[in-house]
């Protein structure tokens, strides 16, 4: 029988990949050359290092990663090895594109500022970037765009050059981490480029960790007064605690966790290797339907309020960052505990988030650009 071997937080894994063979689940950074000795498939999630060491002597002829990130996966090795591999790129694209405009809503009513006032540069212009894109047109931002790759291949103008998007009120990032090339991203956010950040701004980093040089975000996010909102941090599991201390928001790479959002990872993996094994596939899935679906508008403020109180009553991001920060206080029985495994421990009993688009909202039939906004992020509206 096909033996799977499969990172044992990916979701319905068991259910699933069972239908095509024997599946051993275990966690993602115990798995070992020694445990994949008979396995032809490995699924994985980001935190396994898929390489030569781990495959070498191995049967293993198909590799999937149900993330939107390939970084971990040396991909001439299974290239030169001939091992079929797929990723789950724009899985969870919905739910990061929200996770940055709840983090967005909580600066804005803090500050006592309006999206339409304000810039936002959106590096990277991918599968979330262009949802990032959408929502701010929607909500009257200007927007500035940067993506290489994207203006090599389209010749598009709309895509500036990395200096113009640094001067905007409000910066977020949505590349690959790219370690080298023409478009290397590995610590695309050095010192000299922070320092180019304008004063006061806001950093948004949702990607990968090391796109940023977090020692040198550490040194100059109060020289610049920066507002800074991390998901990704640089050396997962470990944390720069200094660094934690002095940003606005800080998660332990959840922005893509959405029920929905770990579903698709999981089903793209396995059409593809269905695919692979020319299998037809069999499988679905019915999402269970959400608590009270139903959210009413009674009293309109602002649109900075208004979607500050939808969005929280959905997704409480400000929850996410007090447990990330449980294990600073020094009185913590944390600190006598392995803050690495405490990491990966928020992201494996992460509580069930859904997607927005499983809500109604009832609002107004006078308030026409709020229902446009609500739209834009995927809201029945009523």
């Amino acid at each position: 029988m096909l033996k799977i071997t499969v990172d044992e937080n990916i979701a319905n894994a068991e259910e699933v990949f069972s239908r095509l063979g024997k599946v051993e689940l275990f966690p993602g950074r115990e798995i070992t050359n020694e445990i994949l000795k008979d396995s032809v498939v490995l699924i994985v999630r980001s935190i396994t290092n898929v390489d030569k060491k781990l495959l070498e002597r191995t049967k293993v002829k198909f590799v999937g990663t149900a993330t939107i990130g390939s970084d971990h996966i040396d991909a001439e090795y299974l290239k030169k090895k001939n091992i079929a591999f797929a990723d789950a790129k724009g899985c969870n694209a919905e739910a990061v594109k929200e996770y940055i405009f709840t983090a967005l809503a909580e600066v804005l009513i803090q500050k006592n500022l309006k999206f339409k006032d304000l810039s936002l540069g959106i590096i990277g212009v991918g599968n979330i970037g262009s949802k990032v894109v959408e929502c701010a047109d929607a909500l009257g931002m200007k927007t500035i765009l940067n993506d290489p790759p994207l203006k090599r291949k389209t010749g598009y103008e709309i895509y500036r050059e990395l200096n113009e998007v640094l001067q905007a009120d409000i910066v977020t990032l949505h590349v690959p981490l790219n370690k080298n090339g023409i478009d290397k991203t590995f610590h695309l956010f050095d010192y000299k480029k922070l320092n180019q950040l304008k004063d006061n701004s806001v950093l948004l980093n949702s990607s990968r960790g090391s796109v940023i040089d977090n020692e040198a975000l550490e040194k100059i996010i109060d020289k610049k007064n920066l507002t800074v909102i991390l998901d990704v941090w640089e050396n997962e599991p470990e944390v720069n605690s200094s660094l934690l201390q002095k940003v606005f928001i800080g998660t332990p790479h959840i922005a893509g966790y959405s029920y929905e959002g770990k579903i698709n990872g999981t089903i793209m993996i396995y059409s593809a290797l269905c695919k692979f094994l020319n299998i037809k596939e069999n499988y679905s899935i019915e999402l269970p339907k959400v608590d009270n679906p139903v959210i009413e508008i009674n009293k309109f403020e602002s649109t900075e309020k208004t979607l500050r109180d939808i969005f929280g009553k959905i997704y409480e991001i400000k929850k996410d960052d007090k447990d990330m920060r449980i294990f600073l206080n020094e009185e913590s029985n944390l600190r006598r505990f392995n803050e690495k495994r405490y990491f990966d421990l928020l992201r494996k009993n992460y509580p069930l988030r859904r997607e927005f688009s499983n809500y109604t909202v009832v609002v107004p039939k006078e308030e026409k650009e709020l229902l446009n906004i609500l739209s834009a992020f995927r809201f029945t509206i009523a």
